[in-house]
């Protein structure tokens, strides 16, 4: 997963809330916020699964989300 991937994966899930749960929830394990987490380089993708794991985002809405539809 890449950054762009991770927000438009946010967006995608949580709507206007996700930048707040960004800047906001701590993930535990970590123990900072996911915009932290991801400026001291952590994958983008093992974030997302925190992200949703704190959030109770169902398995079958965790993976494959971000990603564009491929071009015709």
């Amino acid at each position: 997963m890449r950054r762009s991937e991770f927000d438009r994966a946010v967006d995608d899930e949580f709507g206007p809330q996700g930048r707040v749960l960004v800047d906001d929830l701590i993930l535990p394990p970590w123990q900072m916020t996911a915009r932290e987490v991801l400026k001291i380089g952590e994958p983008p993708r093992a974030v997302w699964l925190a992200l949703c794991a704190e959030a109770d985002v169902p398995d079958a809405r965790r993976h494959g989300v971000g990603r564009r539809e491929p071009k015709r």
